[in-house]
């Protein structure tokens, strides 16, 4: 068990390993890693105190799979599980070929991921950007708010556009349409039952179609070769004048140099983002000052109730993999997801 982490909330607490140690059982060893892992996943070349732990490792609960796990492991490993929802970097060569199992945090987030959109959502249609930026200037705002100059609209006005249909995008489907939006969406498999939440739904070829009937347009899809740069600036400017977007997903599905082109001649009416390209956000990015984005650390899926609904996903799938049942939320390796 590898899931210790810098960031205090992605730790799994003391008080959730012996639950996760009895639903192994008698005669199953159950080593819990207790130094945080640093960078990127193959960013480990160097030798590690924890090696000794991989050596041999049957099944691998982590924040991705590493390699050094791989290079301990590959010969025994039958089963990796990544606390994150995004899979794709620990789907190497090297993971391929030893032939495990992997599976994935998918729907852990939705809840908290769904609420930041909510909340975002809220922040564009009432004006808090313009307000936020007054308060830094210690400006009362109160004329440009109330004259119309800027655009203030309730949620049963707006038609949401979620790129992504999964269990993340599922959740703010059904939120907005409680509030009253409009919901379109699209996603990878069109061909399955719609959400009744949602009105339209198509498939990846109908971006520019999306876009161009909605109000907020939320990026909500996994990160994998063919999503890599989807939302150009052409998809962009297909969206209506004064829209907005926001990005729960990764940085490099969004074209930021395209965000601030059409942030700055007045097309998009703002953007909240939670992830970026590069993370940390470098300081002289010009996210940073600029009126019309707010930012957030790329902290959208925390809450206070992660381990509950991680532990319990963790420990239903250690049952079922010693049954010799079908795992949960198993990715699956061509798609990335």
């Amino acid at each position: 068990m590898d899931l210790c982490s810098e960031y205090p909330s992605w730790s799994l607490p003391t008080a959730l390993i012996d639950p996760v140690r009895e639903a192994f059982g008698p005669g199953w060893d159950v080593s819990f890693v207790s130094t945080p892992s640093h960078g990127r996943l193959n960013d480990d070349d160097s030798a590690d105190e924890r090696d000794a732990l991989y050596q041999g490792a049957e099944t691998y609960f982590g924040w991705g799979v590493r390699r050094r796990v791989l290079r301990a492991a590959s010969e025994t490993l039958r089963w990796a599980h990544t606390g994150a929802t995004g899979a794709g970097a620990s789907i190497t060569p090297e993971f391929r070929n030893c032939g495990a199992v992997l599976t994935n945090s998918r729907g852990i987030h939705a809840e908290p991921v769904s609420d930041w959109v909510v909340a975002a959502i809220g922040f564009c249609a009432r004006g808090f950007h313009t307000a936020v930026n007054a308060q830094g200037e210690s400006r009362w705002a109160k004329r440009i708010l109330t004259t119309l100059d800027e655009r203030l609209v309730e949620f049963s006005s707006l038609t949401v556009g979620i790129v992504g249909l999964g269990g993340i995008g599922t959740a703010i489907a059904r939120k907005c349409a409680a509030l009253g939006m409009e919901v379109r969406a699209i996603r990878r498999a069109s061909d399955r039952a719609s959400p009744t939440e949602v009105v339209w739904l198509g498939g990846p070829e109908d971006l520019p179609a999306l876009a161009a009937e909605s109000d907020v347009l939320v990026l909500a899809l996994p990160h994998t070769s063919s999503t890599a740069g989807l939302v150009d600036e052409s998809t962009l400017g297909a969206l209506p004048r004064g829209s907005y977007v926001l990005n729960v997903s990764r940085g490099g599905i969004l074209d930021e140099a395209a965000v601030l082109k059409l942030l700055d001649d007045g097309h998009l009416g703002g953007c909240v983002l939670d992830v970026f390209a590069k993370e940390p956000l470098e300081p002289e990015h010009p996210f940073w000052k600029h009126p019309g984005v707010f930012v957030t650390p790329h902290v959208s899926a925390v809450t206070d109730r992660y381990w509950e609904r991680e532990v319990e996903l963790i420990v239903d799938n250690v049952g079922r993999y010693l049954r010799g049942d079908r795992l949960r939320n198993v990715v699956n390796l061509e798609a990335g997801y």
